[in-house]
């Protein structure tokens, strides 16, 4: 498998670019800020491969402009260029928040426009796969309603290790905030313990800022859980 972390924008969301070596299709998870950039890497990694790669869907960890405000251009430069565009995926609990995104974005000081409609909504345990990389979607609320991780199966043909890209759920030796709109912080310790650290101690766990962690690190380490 590919895998690019992007670091984007103000708040350094980490954007990431997982490609099936396969059959070469691939999704972008919080797109946060910065699309050119991000659209600049997957031309980088289509040069490695010698041919494209198709950018099948923008998964949503949740609904805060600094992991969605890249999201409305990345689509539209695949639609402008009359090339088949990724799906929004998002669930449907923080539609609302998604909805709201200039307002998001003014309360801390920037401008964005409306987003782009949601193509798809997650589900819990909803099991999905682009190409041969394959997720089960996991419910985490308390960060924001509509909260999810994505749960990448291990697959050693694909070079796939077990992790989990938890979004603001969970960071390493730390936990997201739950002031913002609709957060709760009991609901989201109550996630993390019953739908992340319940996983294999050795999955890697990437947050959606600052550095990739495990879940067992965090079971022995993380002193808000």
């Amino acid at each position: 498998m590919i895998q690019k972390t992007l670091p984007v924008g103000a708040f350094l969301c980490n954007c990431q670019i997982l490609v099936c070596p396969e059959t070469r299709n691939a999704l972008v998870i919080d797109p946060g800020e910065e699309p050119a950039r991000i659209l600049k890497t997957i031309s980088e990694i289509e040069k490695d491969l010698g041919g494209p790669v198709e950018l099948k869907a923008l998964f949503h960890t949740h609904a805060h402009f600094d992991h969605i405000g890249g999201s409305r251009d990345v689509k539209e430069h695949y639609l402008a260029a009359g090339i088949a565009a990724p799906q929004i995926f998002l669930h449907k609990a923080d539609e609302f928040i998604y909805s709201m995104l200039p307002k998001q974005a003014a309360r801390f000081g920037f401008q964005l426009k409306d987003p782009l409609p949601v193509d798809r909504y997650f589900e819990d345990e909803q099991r999905l796969a682009i190409g041969k990389l394959r997720f089960t979607i996991l419910h985490t609320p308390g960060h924001s309603p509509g909260g999810v991780c994505f749960r990448l199966h291990e697959d050693s043909k694909l070079g796939v290790h077990e992790t989990v890209f938890t979004g603001d759920t969970l960071f390493r030796e730390d936990i997201g905030r739950a002031d913002l709109w609709g957060g709760d912080e009991e609901t989201l310790v109550r996630s993390i313990r019953t739908r992340l650290l319940t996983l294999d101690d050795d999955t890697c766990a990437w947050p959606g800022h600052g550095p990739s962690t495990s879940i067992g690190h965090e079971k022995r380490n993380n002193p808000y859980i």
